[in-house]
């Protein structure tokens, strides 16, 4: 009977959203930059990270399902997700890591290559509307459903860390960081090719998220974006009023050490790894005990116990070094392809863009690269908005429109 139900309603959610994709996929966007698994866990106590995780994963693959049933398939020979795959059977053939089930590694290698789901489907034109607006809104989105939690006793907006406040909303700080910098690419790119006030208004938006996250590496990288796009278009005065706003906020300083980069850097912990050097010596030993092949997708989630003093020290067992973590997994030759494909899949989709969102788009794949050297760029839920985003992106420059939202 169970059973029963539990067809009959993902049957349901999928008709739902076969006939209102749109709204699909704006409601499933913005529900993981709230990042449910934090906020349902402290509402009602439920202690079910993964599974919520898994919950929302799940249905970007319902939505790609049902997207795929209403416009049909392409092909994306290129597709990053292909290079996952690949690493799965090659962990199978070399035998996985110590403690990691062959399930575990299935739900590994599904929820890795699921967020490139989408570059397979054609996606129609109000369907790229649509998610490009939940990207360049949905932090802001985001920061407004943490006002509601926290005035209501439910949860609350800000985390204190060595003196300073970080804004996290309804979740954590280095997440809501991640969406506002994918705001940040979608405005740029937006910009890029035809500027409005609207996307110039998310831009500044997202970027006062960050700043307000105290989440370094991603201010860093909104902030080079940034400028090159300054650049780009010769926006002098632009150029010249940031100069002296950064200049203005070094004179105030001492009035703004509430903020986490401003108090770190008073601090001289502005360049820590918060902690990092502690655990890439573990996947760094994993990577070298397999080097060519790896030990197979979802290695990364075991190789240091979460039962271990490391894991309850730190909050948690992830590399947050995506080289050293997929290097783990599939070796030097797992590594090496999926950057490949990630490079020939950029090449490929921005080829037909205007040449300064061309740009824009390779530069941004470039952070997206330097990012991944101190986080988790690729399995965390940022990475489902990113690359759905960018899926939709490389539609518009496909069927010629090169102003998307």
């Amino acid at each position: 009977m169970i059973l029963l139900l539990v067809v009959l309603l993902v049957f349901c959610v999928l008709g739902a959203t076969i006939v209102l994709p749109r709204q699909a996929a704006i409601f499933w966007m913005l529900a993981l930059e709230t990042s449910p698994d934090s906020w349902l866990d402290q509402w009602a106590g439920l202690a079910q990270h993964e599974t919520i995780i898994g919950i929302m994963k799940a249905y970007g693959i319902v939505l790609a399902v049902a997207l795929a049933l209403r416009h049909g398939m392409r092909r994306d020979r290129h597709n990053p997700g292909f290079a996952f795959a690949t690493m799965f059977l090659t962990g199978l053939l070399h035998g996985l890591f110590p403690g990691l089930s062959l399930l575990s590694s299935l739900r590994s290698l599904i929820g890795s290559a699921s967020p490139f789901l989408f570059s397979f489907i054609r996606l129609d034109r109000p369907f790229r509307h649509a998610v490009i607006w939940a990207a360049l809104w949905g932090p802001f989105c985001t920061v407004c459903f943490g006002a509601v939690l926290a005035a209501i006793g439910l949860d609350h907006m800000y985390v204190l860390e060595q003196g300073a406040l970080r804004l996290g909303a309804s979740g954590e700080p280095p997440f809501l960081a991640g969406f506002a910098l994918v705001g940040v690419y979608a405005a740029l790119v937006e910009i890029a090719g035809t500027p409005r006030r609207q996307t110039v208004a998310s831009l500044a938006v997202n970027l006062v998220i960050i700043l307000l996250t105290g989440a370094r590496m991603p201010l860093a990288i909104a902030g080079f974006e940034i400028l090159a796009l300054l650049l780009l278009q010769r926006r002098l005065l632009l150029l010249a009023a940031s100069g002296a706003g950064i200049a203005a906020a070094l004179l105030f300083s001492g009035a703004l050490s509430f903020l986490r980069i401003i108090d770190l850097t008073k601090l001289g912990e502005a360049t820590d790894l918060s902690h990092r050097g502690l655990v890439w010596p573990y996947f760094e030993a994993a990577f070298w005990s397999s080097p060519f092949i790896g030990w197979g997708v979802g290695a990364g989630k075991v190789i240091i116990p979460l039962t271990s003093r490391l894991d309850q020290f730190l909050g948690t067992n992830a590399a947050h070094d995506e080289y050293l973590r997929i290097g783990a997994e599939g070796g030097m030759f797992g590594l090496a392809l999926l950057i490949a494909l990630l490079a020939l899949w950029v090449r490929r989709g921005s080829a037909t863009m205007a040449p300064d969102q061309r740009l824009m788009v390779r530069l941004i794949f470039i952070g997206f690269a330097v990012h991944s050297a101190t986080d988790n760029t690729m399995i965390a839920t940022t990475s489902s908005v990113f690359f759905l985003w960018a899926s939709c992106i490389f539609a518009n420059a496909e069927n010629g429109t090169t102003a998307a939202a």
